[in-house]
């Protein structure tokens, strides 16, 4: 679970996220959704410890993460754009991670194998597409089966058919208990797996509602309808 209470972070003379609370409870999947600048990347950084607010606390299972780095490894964190080594293979990044995380002894590969990247795993890095790269970023987020995941537009750049591979991985994990927080633009890639939105926007939350919720307020049932409808009548 993670729990923030009165978060503000700004840069300069702008507020990235204005004192927002926010708790995310176990097996659900979050989508945190808002325009370019609305401070989800903030939010999320902020959670991940590469960014530190002025005021407020972040509480991760019951600890909070200020000098404390160790929560960490209850996250796995997909990034929007993966960067690697150019000159090391697929095989070689995921075997450094491995070491990396040398107390986990068990892995879970069922991407590596699912996505095909057991088929591709000699080639370097330099080589791949955006897409296969995606792919790479997808297996070493949920490698080492944490409690806790964050993708930041997870699907950009997959094929279908790898899209509804990992929509239908985060579904299952869902089912084990897992905390979902995922960015997304493409509002139908969220179709099916979205338990709760946050809409951000100025880096306030402008709201924090289940889908049941958003689906009975607007009376649409489509994800990108709903949303729309209800921006409107908040509006």
């Amino acid at each position: 679970m993670i729990r923030i209470k009165e978060l503000t972070k700004t840069f300069g003379k702008f507020t990235a996220l204005n004192n927002i609370s926010l708790e995310l409870n176990t097996g659900s999947v979050v989508s945190l959704l808002g325009p370019n600048g609305s401070g989800k990347t903030t939010l999320i950084k902020s959670i991940l410890g590469l960014v530190i607010p002025e005021k407020g606390e972040i509480v991760i299972n019951g600890q909070p993460i200020k000098n404390n780095w160790e929560y960490r490894s209850q996250i796995g964190y997909m990034p929007q754009i993966g960067r690697y080594p150019d000159n090391m293979t697929i095989a070689q990044v995921i075997n450094m991670i491995k070491e990396v995380r040398a107390d986990v002894k068990t892995y879970d590969e069922d991407l590596i194998y699912g996505l095909g990247i057991n088929k591709v795993q000699d080639k370097t890095m330099r080589s791949l597409s955006g897409g296969t790269r995606q792919k790479v970023s997808a297996c070493l987020a949920f490698l080492f089966s944490p409690d806790i995941f964050i993708l930041d537009e997870p699907t950009a750049g997959l094929d279908p058919l790898s899209s509804e591979l990992l929509k239908e991985k985060i579904i299952a994990e869902k089912k084990k208990g897992k905390l979902f927080l995922i960015t997304s633009h493409v509002l139908s890639d969220l179709e099916g797996i979205t338990s709760n939105v946050v809409y951000l926007q100025d880096g306030n939350i402008v709201f924090y509602k289940t889908i049941e919720e958003i689906q009975t307020v607007t009376g649409e049932s489509r994800l990108n309808k709903a949303v729309a409808v209800l921006m409107q009548q908040i509006k």
